[in-house]
């Protein structure tokens, strides 16, 4: 135990730092992990229960009914592969987009380079609500309003200026002698980036895309109006519409909260392992 705290602590600290600043995050820590763990409870409890001071993360009589009837009485199912569907097109579309702008932004010279790159800074400083209009005009005129193609196109382009500069700054960290040996080996432009620096971009690359994934999962405005269809809607207007009204059943909707949460976990604990370390390494450390 000695040993680990020493790890991550200045020899010279007291004790009464050290614990000081344990208090701290272990508050913060259950600030975090408190709403979640009464999501998880009130979705146990049955409707005559759910306004119970009990502080039982676990209640007594529990079940899993609220469970059931998210995943086969309501159209959660339904609400998942659409937002599923949305969200890894956008993450593909994202990260194809981002992979090769980062990568001519990183290498070449031409002319508009860092006034393209501040426009993109500059995109990120508008609310997106005061962007519908405008979006809403054009997906209309493109005819596809009750499209999934009408929600990759505004959730591509909000995702993409991000990681267009963390695949930027990535691919500056990655020499560029590893392409002239490509190129004396009889690699050209394309090939020493898709087979050489590609591979290395990975950590940048999976964080990308879990970026431009989870945007899409959890937006709600622009799904709101530009899908209409009651099968085409996606989980975040789905939720909303479990609790639009007093007759809501919390406990449902805090199964069916719980549940879309799996996907999400899923794919971060996949790339977890490229997500802190990858990116402090840089391309060819470590």
């Amino acid at each position: 135990m000695k040993k680990n705290l020493s790890s991550h602590f200045e020899k010279n600290d007291s004790k009464l730092k050290t614990i000081l600043i344990y208090l701290i995050l272990i508050v913060f820590v259950i600030i975090s992990v408190y709403p979640l763990l009464n999501v998880f409870s009130v979705s146990l409890r049955s409707n005559d229960s759910l306004f119970l001071t009990d502080l039982k993360i676990i209640p007594d009589n529990w079940s899993l009914d609220n469970y059931r009837k998210a995943l086969f009485e309501k159209d959660l199912l339904i609400w998942i592969r659409n937002s599923l569907a949305v969200s890894t097109m956008t993450a593909i579309t994202g990260l194809t987009l981002s992979a090769s702008a980062g990568y001519a932004f990183s290498r070449f010279n031409f002319y508009g380079k860092k006034t393209s790159m501040m426009l993109f800074l500059v995109t990120q400083m508008f609310p997106a609500p005061m962007l519908l209009l405008p979006m809403f005009i054009m997906i209309t005129k493109l005819h596809l309003i009750n499209n999934f193609f009408g929600l990759l196109i505004p959730y591509t382009a909000t995702a993409v200026p991000f990681t267009v500069w963390l695949m930027k700054g990535y691919f500056d960290t990655i020499p560029k002698s590893l392409e002239e040996s490509a190129y004396i080996d009889g690699c050209n432009s394309f090939t020493a980036f898709y087979k050489v620096i590609l591979p290395l971009a990975t950590p940048a690359l999976a964080i990308s895309a879990l970026f431009a994934f989870m945007s899409a999962w959890s937006e709600y405005i622009v799904a709101q109006i530009i899908l209409r269809k009651p099968d085409l809607i996606t989980l975040p207007v789905g939720l909303v519409q479990l609790q639009m009204d007093f007759t809501a059943e919390w406990g449902v909707y805090s199964a069916a909260a719980i549940i879309t949460t799996i996907p999400v976990v899923i794919l971060f604990v996949s790339l977890s392992k490229y997500l802190v370390g990858g990116l402090t390494l840089g391309g060819v450390k470590g």
